[in-house]
């Protein structure tokens, strides 16, 4: 079982930026492609970004791409969220979620494991 904590969040202005990260004990880290998604109130799960098992390769959700930075750091098992010109929009619980295959990526469905979400809140 990969166990996957994220960290980072908190309560920022609009026009702030966060910095999440999601850290593992797994060794095989970087056998997995990380994803990022959002969970607000009353709403489904959204893509937010996902890196391929390298790094080389990263996807976005169109609303997001140009604020928001994905990388991973393999040698320490992490994989983090940049996130720049937050806005009110953006308040929502964070989760990181690991698999192993690149298809699919933005589908929520499709990934095996998850962290425990961390709750990013931009107040205008």
């Amino acid at each position: 079982q990969v166990q996957l904590v994220e960290s980072g969040g908190g309560l920022v202005q609009a026009g702030g930026s966060l910095r999440l990260s999601c850290a593992t004990s797994e060794r095989t880290f970087s056998s997995f492609v990380m994803g990022w998604f959002r969970q607000a109130p009353g709403k489904e799960r959204e893509f937010v970004a996902a890196i391929s098992w390298g790094g080389s390769s990263t996807y976005y959700s169109d609303s997001m791409k140009g604020r928001f930075t994905i990388s991973r750091d393999n040698a320490n098992s992490t994989v983090y969220l940049q996130m720049n010109s937050l806005k009110p929009e953006d308040t929502a619980v964070y989760y990181c979620a690991a698999k192993t295959r690149l298809s699919h990526y933005s589908d929520y469905t499709w990934y095996d494991y998850w962290g425990q979400g961390t709750q990013v809140t931009v107040s205008s």
